[in-house]
């Protein structure tokens, strides 16, 4: 049986300063429908959602939503009173009939994994935990539609994954416009492509997405050839660039799989006669091929331990992704790189040819009364300078600025009337015009579309300098890292060769498998028990019964997480939601010492 329209826009027309933005529109969204958004800049995507919420009038056709039918919206720019808290602004989503204390356990179960603190005032935070409240409070209301603008944005990996785990036991409609592949992939089920003014489906989501633009574009240009027109006038690089740009992609990651297995073996192996050498205090020794060399390092503040005892070597040519929770200790390792501070102890040696460059979105300022021109020539003129040193050339500012995918008639326009993505395009473009030879990116994909993406995966593909990058975007690592450096708290980091998924998949090699947990219940262990006499009889049978626990456990967690996101309950049962709140993070606890105490007895076993 089909899922009912909740929600569609038939025949829409609008236009913006005189121009159509969209003629003879349509779209459907069912119940459950699980849609993203893709779309270039300026195709509209934002302006749609905001015709979907009924935001905007049309100049043109009709906007229909089932009665009963309630709206939930993720913008990209959030109002809120400064003096309220986190909690009050989070509850501002619901009913006011909806807003008592009762609710604070929804709250709590919804802001924990977006690292915030429901008692601090709105005014008190930054750009990103705005955001991350506004998330929140479009999750509380658990409506019918779920617009979702960016979500991934000033989010951490583990605060994605949460997020993917949240919406995929969602209830209600999604539609997402995110640039982080990888969340849509895992997110979504179809596809409207936003083009010319109107939508195309993909009906396999996001990851059979790219091959299904390629078999389009390609049916154009056979088209268009046997029209006999101009392919390159009739299909601009954003569109018709897709085929060339996938098989471009394929073949970097196919050379960058090399240069992972290269580096394996080469740094290992260059590492194993590095530890022969120990570094004089007075006198720090580095070769010619270290960029930097972290001995014995420690550093921390009274709230936090940022490293403990970090050995680490970074090697020219190095391709380093970043990657922790936020708070654990990225931010504060990239300022000890580059010197902005200094260890508690141990010390921290650099390559005396070191130059570094640093892309900062929250410190890099622009100065917004210039022209896009005056910005890149500094020195005036019309010539961008490019390198320094003998590599110094230097190439006309519009063909430079066409290279970062703007328009070259944009040129002379202010930096004030680019948007929040197109001036982060242009502090690319600015320091990408000379970056030195160790490169330092810090969360450079936030609020930029996937074309730009693609372009500074190409860019960045070409650099020879030493590349750093923090990220929370898992297949942008994926595309451009040879090395993880995780943060995991408490000073713990973590150096694996690979890409981000390279690093999970190591994660998941070190860490007690479902699988091994199983087996264990089916055999309960009597041959460790029977082979290993250090081990009491007491122990013996607290190991063979905490397998068949900790699935007890994980059985229950997830079936009061599947009634906790039962957005009625609460108005059925009040008392019952209560009681399951409660009990949630009490099973969650229980696992997690379940779990700890597994691994400790399977030690003493193996002992």
């Amino acid at each position: 049986m089909a899922e009912r329209v909740i929600i569609s826009l038939e025949n829409v027309h609008l236009n913006f300063g005189g121009k159509p933005l969209f003629e003879d529109l349509k779209i459907h969204i069912a119940e459950q429908d699980r849609i993203c958004l893709i779309g270039k800049n300026g195709a509209g995507k934002t302006t749609l959602m905001k015709l979907l919420m009924g935001e905007l009038e049309l100049d043109a056709g009709k906007r229909f939503l089932l009665p009963g039918t309630s709206m939930g919206y993720l913008a990209q720019q959030v109002e809120f009173s400064p003096q309220q808290s986190i909690r009050a602004f989070v509850l501002s989503g619901l009913a006011p009939k909806e807003r008592d204390e009762s609710r604070n356990h929804l709250v709590d179960i919804v802001i924990e994994p977006l690292q915030l603190d429901a008692e601090a005032l709105m005014e008190t935070l930054s750009g990103g935990q705005v955001r991350r409240a506004a998330l929140a409070r479009a999750l509380i209301t658990a409506p019918d539609v779920l617009l979702l603008d960016e979500p991934t944005n000033h989010l951490d990996i583990a605060a994605i994954e949460w997020l993917e785990t949240y919406l995929a036991g969602y209830r209600g409609a999604i539609l997402c416009v995110s640039h982080d592949r990888k969340f849509l992939a895992n997110i979504s089920r179809k596809v409207f492509w936003l083009d010319n003014g109107a939508i195309r489906i993909c009906a396999g989501g996001y990851s059979k997405f790219e091959e299904w633009v390629e078999n389009i574009i390609e049916q154009e240009a056979r088209e268009l050839q046997n029209m006999k027109k101009k392919l390159g006038a009739e299909i601009d690089w954003t569109q018709g660039g897709v085929t060339g740009r996938r098989k471009r992609n394929q073949r970097r990651l196919a050379e960058l799989h090399k240069l992972r297995q290269t580096l394996q073996s080469d740094k290992q192996a260059y590492n194993t006669r590095m530890q022969k050498i120990e570094l004089d205090a007075t006198q720090p020794v580095l070769g010619s091929k270290v960029v930097a060399e972290f001995k014995n390092v420690s550093k921390s503040y009274p709230a936090s331990v940022i490293v403990k005892n970090l050995d680490l070597r970074i090697l020219r040519g190095d391709r380093i992704g970043v990657i922790g929770k936020n708070g654990s200790g990225k931010s504060s390792f990239i300022k000890l790189l580059t010197g902005e501070e200094q260890p508690d102890s141990g010390i921290i040696t650099r390559g005396k040819t070191v130059e570094i460059s640093y892309f900062d979105q929250s410190r890099m300022v622009i100065d917004e009364s210039k022209t896009l021109w005056d910005t890149l020539c500094t020195e005036g003129g019309d010539q961008v300078a490019l390198g320094s040193g003998e590599n110094k050339r230097t190439v006309h500012v519009c063909g430079y600025l066409k290279q970062f995918l703007f328009d070259p008639k944009m040129a002379r326009d202010k930096v004030k009337t680019l948007s929040g993505g197109q001036q982060s395009r242009l502090m690319l473009a600015k320091i990408m015009a000379n970056p030195g030879n160790l490169l330092i990116l810090d969360e450079p994909t936030n609020d930029l579309d996937m074309d730009t993406l693609d372009m500074l995966q190409e860019i960045l593909a070409d650099y020879s300098g030493t590349l750093i990058v923090v990220s929370h975007d898992r297949d942008f690592l994926d595309r451009i890292a040879t090395e993880i450096i995780a943060f995991e708290g408490d000073g713990v980091v973590d150096c694996s060769i690979g890409g981000y998924s390279d690093y999970l998949e190591r994660k998941k090699a070190l860490s007690p498998k479902k699988s091994e947990l199983k087996r264990t219940q089916e055999t309960a262990k009597p041959e460790l028990a029977r082979s290993n006499p250090k081990i009491s009889f007491k122990f013996k049978h607290e190991l063979e019964k905490l397998p068949a626990k900790i699935a007890a456990l994980e059985g229950e967690i997830a079936s009061l997480r599947e009634l906790l996101l039962d957005s009625e309950l609460y108005a059925k049962d009040p008392k019952r939601f209560d009681t399951a709140s409660v009990r949630f993070a009490e099973a969650q606890a229980e696992l997690e010492m379940a779990e700890m105490r597994w691994l400790e007895l399977e030690e003493m076993g193996a002992g």
